[in-house]
C-alpha cells in the first residue's frame, strides 16, 4: 500500500455505526462515506479512501449485522476516483494496483453473504456509482444531483466494475447510452427519476426522510416483504448495439478519443465473460490510459471548468456588485425572448421585453409562456413555479419601461449604428446606474459607449446559442467599462448559472475569432479548388463535436459572414472575405442535409485550380489557431492560455481529450512551429517531459 500513497489525498472516511431498524433482530450496519467537508468539497477515493471502507466493510460483517449498507454525506454519496492523484504514479504497475483495490475492496460488498445496500442519497458519479452498482440493492434520492459515468469524457473508462457491472443490470443499449453517448455530449448527467427508470435504482425516494425510509425499504426486503424484480437483459441484440455504437463512434471521433474504443471492447467483454476477467480487463485498459496526452489533457479540461470556472481571472471584487431587482431587454426576437426566460428562472425578478411593434413583442412573451408550458407538460417545472414566471415576464413598446430597470441588455441587430442609437435613447431613460449590456458577438463595446453621457456603465455580456445550453459568458471591459459595473456584470453571470470570462474589449472577443479564423482556413482551401467533402473532413482526426460545415449551418452563414467581415476590417492580413461563403450566406440554403453538403450549395460555388490535401487544410488550420491564440495572449485579450481554452470548452463545446485548444496545439507541434514556444510547460496538460 506504501507505493500508492497519495500524500495531498483528503482521505474520506467510511465511518461504521449500528442501528436499530424496527422489525429487524439485529442491527444494521450503516457505513457513512465522509472526507470532513460540506458539499462544496465532494467525497473521492484515493488508496486512503478505499482502505477506510474496507476497514469498515470488515468491521461490519464481523457484527453479524442484518444488513450493511453505505450512504453519503448529505448531499453526496460519493463523486468517484480521486483524479488528483492519477499524474502522481509512476509507472504502470502503480496504475494497475490503484484498479485492482477499488476492484478488491468494492466486490467484498457484491460477493457478500450478507444482503448490502447502496443509499444513494446524492451526487454518485464514477467510482461512486461503481460502488453502488457493487451493492445488492440501491435506493435513490430523488435529490440527488448529479449521477452518472463521465469517466470517457476525461480520456478514462469506467475503471472499478462500471463496464462490467452496468450493462448487465440495464442492458446493452441502456449502458451504452451512460457510459459512452453522455459523457460525449457535454457530459450529459442523469436525473434521478432517468436513473430509476433505466434500472440503475430499484426504487426512488422522497429526499426529505431519505435515511430513514431507505432503512425501512432494507428491512422489507431483508424480511422477504419487499421484492426486487429486474427485467432479463436482452442479450441477442448486443453485438448488433455495439456494432452501431462503433459505427457512430468513427463517424464522430475518428479515433480521436482512445479511452471511447477501449470502453466499447469492454462493454464487448461484459457479455460474456466472467466478472473477474472482466475487472482484468478493466484494470489493464485503465493503466494504458493513465499514462496517455488525451487524459493529461481531458484532467486539465475538468480543472478548468472546476476550478478556474468558478474564480475568473480579473475580476473585480464582488463587493462592489449592485442589486439588480429587475432586468430589461431590448429586443423581442428569439436570442432575446431566451434570454428573457433565463433572467427570469434564475434571477427571480421583473422582465421586460421591448421592441419596434407590438407584433414583435407579444410574440417574444408569447415565446417564453410556451416555453414554461412545455416545462411544466413534461414535469421539469410545478405549475406555482409557471404562475410565477408568467407574471414576471412582460412586455412593452415603450421603452420607458425600463425606468426602474437596474440592468438592461440588448439583443438587436449586430450594426454598430443600431446599437448606438438603442443606447442613445436609453440613457436618457434609465437611471445612471443601471448597467447597459450588450449581447454583441464581434462589434466593439467602446466604440458602441463612446458617445454616452456614462460609458463607464457598459458592458460585453455575449451569451452563445442555444442560450440555455452552453454555460459560456464572455464579459467584455470597454476602455471606460468600471469595477462597479464589471463587478454587477460577474455577479448576475453567477446568478444565471453561467461562467463567465473575462475578456478585452477586441474584434470577436475570444470564440467568434478563433472559430472564425479556424473555419477561415477551411474556406481558403474551398476557395482554392479543395472538394468540400474534403476540406469539410480534414479535420476529423480531432474529434471536434461537429464538422466545420455543420458548425457554420448551426451558426449561421450571414452572421459568420458579418463577423469575418468584422474581423477582416480589423485584421485583413489574416482574416479572408470568402467569396464563396457570401455565396453561401446569400443562397439562404442549408448547407447540410441530411450530413450530407447540400449539392445545390456545392454548384454555387466559385473554386481555383490549386486543390490541399486533407492533411494540408489540417496543417493549415492549426497553424492559423497557433498563430491566433498566441497574438490574443500578446494582445492581452484574456489573462492566460487556460481561459482560451476554457472559452473553446464552454462556448464552442471543444472536447475534454484536446484540452481546449492549446494542449492538442503544443502535443502536435504547431505551437512550437508557427510561434516559436508551448502555451503549457510539459505536464500541465501533458506527459511531463
Amino acid at each position: 500500500m506504501s507505493a500508492l500513497a497519495a500524500p495531498n489525498e483528503v482521505v474520506t472516511r467510511a465511518l461504521l455505526r449500528q442501528v436499530h431498524v424496527p422489525g429487524l433482530a439485529r442491527p444494521a450496519a450503516l457505513i457513512t462515506l465522509d472526507n470532513g467537508f460540506d458539499h462544496t468539497k465532494p467525497n473521492s477515493f484515493g488508496p486512503g479512501g478505499l482502505t477506510s471502507l474496507d476497514e469498515a466493510i470488515t468491521a461490519a460483517l464481523a457484527a453479524d449485522p442484518a444488513f450493511v449498507a453505505v450512504t453519503g454525506k448529505p448531499y453526496v454519496f460519493c463523486v468517484g476516483a480521486d483524479i488528483t492523484s492519477l499524474p502522481q504514479l509512476a509507472d504502470r504497475e502503480q496504475a494497475l494496483e490503484i484498479g485492482r483495490l477499488g476492484h478488491r475492496v468494492f466486490a467484498r460488498l457484491k460477493d457478500s453473504a450478507v444482503p448490502t445496500f447502496a443509499f444513494v442519497n446524492g451526487a454518485a458519479m464514477g467510482g461512486g456509482l461503481e460502488l453502488a452498482l457493487h451493492c445488492h440493492y440501491r435506493t435513490l434520492s430523488g435529490g440527488a444531483s448529479a449521477l452518472a459515468l463521465p469517466e470517457v469524457s476525461l480520456g478514462l473508462i469506467p475503471g472499478w466494475g462500471g463496464t462490467q457491472l452496468l450493462p448487465n443490470l440495464i442492458g446493452i443499449p441502456a449502458a451504452t447510452q451512460v457510459i459512452l453517448q453522455n459523457p460525449l455530449m457535454q457530459n450529459k448527467m442523469l436525473k434521478p427519476k432517468q436513473a430509476a427508470e433505466l434500472g440503475i435504482a430499484d426504487v426512488l425516494l422522497e429526499p426529505a426522510d431519505f435515511l430513514e425510509r431507505s432503512l425501512q425499504w432494507a428491512a422489507g426486503v431483508v424480511r422477504g416483504e419487499i421484492t426486487v424484480t429486474r427485467p432479463e437483459v436482452d442479450r441477442d441484440m448486443w453485438a448488433g448495439v455495439l456494432y452501431f455504437a462503433r459505427q457512430t463512434l468513427d463517424q464522430r471521433l475518428h479515433g480521436a478519443v482512445p479511452a471511447a474504443y477501449k470502453a466499447l471492447d469492454l462493454l464487448e467483454t461484459a457479455k460474456d465473460a466472467d466478472f473477474a476477467a472482466g475487472t482484468a480487463a478493466e484494470d489493464e485498459a485503465l493503466a494504458d490510459l493513465i499514462f496517455s496526452e488525451e487524459l493529461r489533457s481531458g484532467l486539465y479540461a475538468f480543472d478548468l471548468v472546476q476550478r478556474r470556472a468558478k474564480r475568473p481571472a480579473g475580476a473585480p471584487d464582488r463587493g462592489l456588485a449592485r442589486p439588480v431587482n429587475k432586468v430589461g431587454i431590448v429586443g423581442a426576437g428569439l436570442m432575446a425572448s431566451q434570454l428573457a426566460l433565463l433572467f427570469a428562472r434564475r434571477l427571480q425578478v421583473p422582465v421586460v421585453l421591448t421592441d419596434l411593434d407590438q407584433g414583435r413583442v407579444d410574440k417574444g412573451v408569447g415565446y417564453v409562456h410556451t416555453q414554461i408550458e412545455k416545462a411544466v407538460s413534461k414535469g421539469r417545472m410545478d405549475k406555482g413555479t409557471a404562475a410565477r414566471l408568467y407574471g414576471l415576464v412582460s412586455g412593452s413598446v415603450d421603452k420607458a419601461a425600463f425606468a426602474d430597470a437596474d440592468f438592461v441588455i440588448e439583443a438587436v441587430f449586430e450594426d454598430l449604428d443600431v446599437k448606438k442609437q438603442v443606447w442613445a435613447e436609453l440613457e436618457k431613460i434609465v437611471s445612471p446606474e443601471a448597467v447597459l449590456a450588450t449581447n454583441t458577438s464581434s462589434l466593439s463595446v467602446t466604440a458602441m459607449a463612446a458617445e454616452l453621457e456614462h460609458p463607464e456603465r457598459v458592458v460585453g455580456f455575449h451569451f452563445f446559442n442555444p442560450v440555455a445550453v452552453l454555460p459560456l459568458l464572455e464579459i467584455v471591459r470597454g476602455e471606460r467599462t468600471d469595477d462597479a459595473t464589471l463587478a454587477t456584470a460577474f455577479a448576475v453571470g453567477k446568478q444565471l448559472k453561467k461562467s463567465s470570462v473575462l475578456v478585452k474589449d477586441a474584434p470577436a472577443f475570444v470564440v467568434n475569432r478563433l472559430l472564425t479564423r479556424f473555419l477561415g482556413t477551411v474556406f481558403a482551401a474551398v476557395d482554392a479548388g479543395t472538394p468540400l467533402d474534403v476540406a469539410n473532413a480534414a479535420l476529423d482526426p480531432l474529434g471536434l463535436p461537429m464538422r466545420p460545415l455543420a458548425l457554420l449551418q448551426l451558426v449561421g452563414p450571414a452572421v459568420a459572414y458579418h463577423v469575418g467581415g468584422t474581423l477582416h476590417g480589423a485584421f485583413p492580413d489574416r482574416f479572408a472575405v470568402s467569396e464563396n461563403l457570401r455565396r453561401i450566406a446569400e443562397s439562404g440554403q442549408p448547407i447540410v442535409v441530411d450530413d450530407e453538403i447540400n449539392a445545390d450549395v456545392a454548384r454555387l460555388l466559385v473554386v481555383g485550380d490549386e486543390p490541399l490535401t486533407a492533411e494540408q487544410v489540417r496543417r493549415n488550420a492549426l497553424d492559423a489557431l497557433a498563430q491566433e491564440v498566441r497574438l490574443m495572449l500578446d494582445e492581452g485579450v484574456v489573462a492566460e492560455a487556460q481561459d482560451i481554452d476554457l472559452c473553446l470548452i464552454l462556448g464552442a463545446g471543444w472536447p475534454f481529450h484536446l484540452g481546449g485548444v492549446t494542449p492538442y496545439l503544443d502535443r502536435t507541434g504547431a505551437s512550437e512551429r508557427v510561434t516559436g514556444r508551448r502555451f503549457l510547460p510539459p505536464g500541465v496538460a501533458s506527459l511531463p517531459a
